[in-house]
């Protein structure tokens, strides 16, 4: 029997893929996913039952010298939904577009938007206006909550985008902030009936095509994250003090903080930067115990690791890229901890490959999570022999559904499977290995930025004639993205051209995706269609590292 929606706005709902384009997603694989009622809201199992259940005076969130315990957060987050509902005429179904970096009130706010039975939509504060025009456009968004001091983009993004109706600005001293507003509405709020299955987030990702994908996700996805990796693997739990480095608009950062933190009754010790020296203090200060981070950041606090105590940690999570040895070891042999690895994919919400204690094995990512059947399959769908090269495909309790996409659903499920784009190898003891991207995506100190998203926007710049962007080995964030780029007069380009380029991306896009490397070229190796091989680039970028001992 399907649940009716709690959506009076039905868009999401009406350009959601249609079930049987689903993947197949199994709640009956573990006791708590099976348990699940087929009607709950989210924000209430996050906070209100974890006021409920004895954690009230608990510490919720710390940043900087502000602390919000679960109960004052819960007041905070009733008062922005009544702000939404009485003043805006918010029905549940309707987006919101969320810009901020880490901050309580990004917090309150999702949770807010969640428990008015709406799609909560969070956005990197480097995103640029062409950016959050297209996402507020794909996704037919008519609210915005915004730190002050990203007004700029959005502002601009509001004029070009018709369905943006009310922005609410907080972190402002002046009458219309969103905290002024909040001071008198209710702190009690009735959260709306969702059902099980009603989308809760979208987290945009950009896929090989350069095109932001809608990635779909309910308010039992969010719970089953949690409760598959976290519970299983990470295991936090009440007391835990959580912090790391992740942005809480990457879905990695989103759950770690939110879903993975308040679902085990623990604190979130919340930074604007995540820096390694910011990350080092706080878990020294606060006696952090458990941090979340991504290999590539953890490489980078090595360096100074030493000089700060980390004894209090637990355990500690690198996600987004994998896990070299040499960084597993180094920093366990500082703070005594084994680092998880894991690999999870926007599609899927978070990580569903992993290993913790005994069963972590350096250099592979681990096995599958409990809740999760992961294969390496090769051209005809048949599992690889162990130690062979395939493409990973996944099935569990979460799944991939794109917002308005059938041609790309269709492409990415296959008789019931996921298929991830990640080429991997497994070995007899079920361990997997990740070996690269089946397209055109370049991992960069665990970002995924789109060759081609890049490509497209120096393609605008007057000097560029031609321009095919890859990955290049990189020390110290695994690859950097790299411009090849044939100029339109040859005898006028130089050093300065090449500041005017990555100046140009930053301006347009988000700044983490600029090319780091710009090489000036002749021609570019193309197929016999006339195809830029991308390939052959990488290949040519390879060889050029393991020349100079990168690799």
């Amino acid at each position: 029997m399907i649940e009716p929606t709690s959506h009076v706005d039905t868009f999401i709902r009406d350009n959601m893929p249609a079930p049987e384009l689903w993947p197949e997603m199994d709640y009956s694989v573990l006791p708590e996913l099976a348990d699940y009622p087929t009607r709950f809201n989210i924000a209430d199992v996050l906070i209100d039952q974890q006021v409920a259940a004895g954690y009230a005076d608990t510490a919720a969130l710390i940043f900087g010298d502000v602390t919000w315990t679960y109960t004052e957060l819960m007041d905070r987050a009733n008062q922005i939904a009544n702000v939404l509902v009485e003043d805006y005429g918010f029905v549940p179904g309707e987006r919101v577009l969320i810009r901020s970096g880490n901050h309580p009130m990004l917090i309150a706010s999702w949770l807010a938007v969640l428990k008015a039975g709406g799609v909560a939509i969070t956005t990197m504060p480097v995103l640029r206006e062409r950016e959050l025009v297209y996402m507020i456009d794909k996704a037919k968004v008519r609210f915005a909550i915004s730190h002050d001091n990203l007004a700029k983009d959005i502002d601009r993004a509001q004029n070009g985008a018709p369905d943006l109706e009310h922005i609410l600005y907080f972190g402002a001293d002046r009458n219309d902030a969103l905290e002024k507003i909040m001071e008198g509405k209710s702190k009690t709020f009735e959260n709306v009936d969702t059902a099980a299955d009603d989308p809760a987030i979208i987290g945009f990702t950009s896929g090989s095509t350069g095109t932001p994908k809608g990635t779909l996700h309910f308010h039992r996805d969010i719970l089953a994250a949690a409760d598959c990796f976290i519970g299983h693997v990470v295991k936090i739990r009440p007391g835990d003090i959580v912090c790391g480095s992740p942005q809480i608009a990457f879905l990695y950062g989103l759950c770690a903080f939110i879903a993975d933190t308040f679902r085990f009754g623990a604190t979130a010790v919340l930074l604007e930067r995540g820096t390694p020296e910011a990350v080092l203090e706080t878990i020294e200060k606060h006696k952090a115990t458990v941090c979340f981070s991504t290999p590539s950041g953890y490489k980078l606090m090595l360096d100074k690791a030493r000089d700060y105590d980390l004894s209090s940690l637990r355990e500690c999570v690198g996600g987004g890229e994998p896990l070299l040895p040499a960084i597993f070891n180094e920093w366990k042999e500082i703070t005594g901890v084994e680092m998880i690895n894991g690999l999870g994919i926007s599609e899927l919400l978070h990580i569903f490959i992993s290993a913790s204690g005994d069963d972590i094995k350096p250099g592979a990512i681990g096995k599958a999570v409990p809740g999760f059947e992961v294969r390496v399959v090769d051209e005809q769908f048949e599992d690889v022999k162990p130690g062979e090269t395939g493409l990973m495909v996944v099935k569990g309790p979460n799944g991939c559904r794109y917002l308005d996409d059938l041609e790309k659903q269709k492409a990415y499920i296959q008789d019931g499977w996921n298929k991830s784009g990640d080429l991997c190898r497994i070995d007899e003891d079920g361990y997997f290995y990740y070996e690269a991207r089946t397209d055109d995506m370049i991992l960069t100190g665990g970002y995924n930025v789109s060759g081609l998203e890049v490509e497209a926007v120096l393609l605008e710049h007057p000097t560029v004639h031609e321009a095919a962007v890859v990955g290049t080995p990189d020390k110290d964030r695994g690859q950097i993205v790299k411009a090849f780029i044939i100029p339109k007069d040859a005898d006028s380009v130089g050093e300065e051209t090449v500041s005017e380029l990555q100046d140009f991306v930053k301006s347009q896009i988000s700044a983490f995706k600029y090319p780091r490397s710009v090489e000036f070229v002749d021609k570019l190796p193309l197929t016999a269609t006339g195809k830029i091989q991308r390939g052959a680039l990488r290949q040519l970028e390879r060889e050029r590292a393991e020349e100079a001992g990168i690799i």
